[in-house]
């Protein structure tokens, strides 16, 4: 099932959250970083893109490139 493109980030954000052990603060900034850099681009446009699955992945990926935000 597919998510809005702000659901997606919402899990991606939660799931750095729990994953990560990190504040809400740091983990919306991570993700922030991430679209800054477009990370999300082909998200918006895709909705295949948008799944809970999809959304451990990208919460892995955000957290390992930018969890030293």
């Amino acid at each position: 099932m597919s998510m809005t493109y702000e659901e997606h980030l919402d899990e991606v954000t939660t799931l750095i959250t729990e994953k990560y052990d990190v504040s809400d603060e740091d983990a919306i900034a991570m993700v922030m970083c991430a679209q800054a850099d477009e990370f999300f681009c082909g998200h918006d446009e895709d909705p295949s893109l948008r799944t809970l699955e999809r959304a451990h992945a990208d919460a892995r990926t955000v957290f390992g490139k930018y969890g030293k935000v």
